[in-house]
């Protein structure tokens, strides 16, 4: 299952829908996600630290359990590479000038060629989740 920094965060932080979103993860096999998430959800425990809602301890332990799942797997990051960005570049290129993108809104495209892969491209709409609760995961 493909990930967003959105949604491993909400694997780590309580926010309103938090609980959904570790629901839907339990079902997953696989987590995938984007190297680049690493640094997004690193910014997303600085601002609950920033508007109080972790204490600079809980802040290092998060990072500190963040990355000891992506050292144990939990989370399959994926690199991305000049390569990736420009077939993104070119998808968006050929995207109609009325069509609202945003950068990530790209990437989701290509979750539609996942099959060709030999993988199931799934992404996550309004009021749906996909995570998979840390403290489930066997390390």
């Amino acid at each position: 299952m493909y990930l967003d920094a959105t949604y491993i965060a909400k694997f780590y932080v309580n926010e309103s829908d938090s609980k959904a979103v570790r629901a839907v993860i339990e079902q997953a096999d696989v987590l995938l996600s984007p190297a680049w998430s690493l640094a997004e959800v690193t910014c997303v425990f600085h601002r609950h630290r920033r508007e109080g809602s972790l204490t600079d301890v809980q802040f290092r332990e998060l990072l500190k359990a963040l990355f000891d799942h992506v050292d144990a797997h939990v989370w399959r990051i994926v690199p991305v590479s000049e390569t990736l960005l420009r077939r993104m570049g070119a998808m968006v290129s050929a995207t109609p000038a009325g069509l609202n993108l945003r950068s990530w809104g790209c990437l989701r495209r290509m979750l539609a060629a996942a099959p060709h892969f030999g993988l199931i491209g799934r992404t996550a709409s309004a009021g749906q989740a996909y995570w998979r609760y840390p403290h489930q995961f066997r390390m």
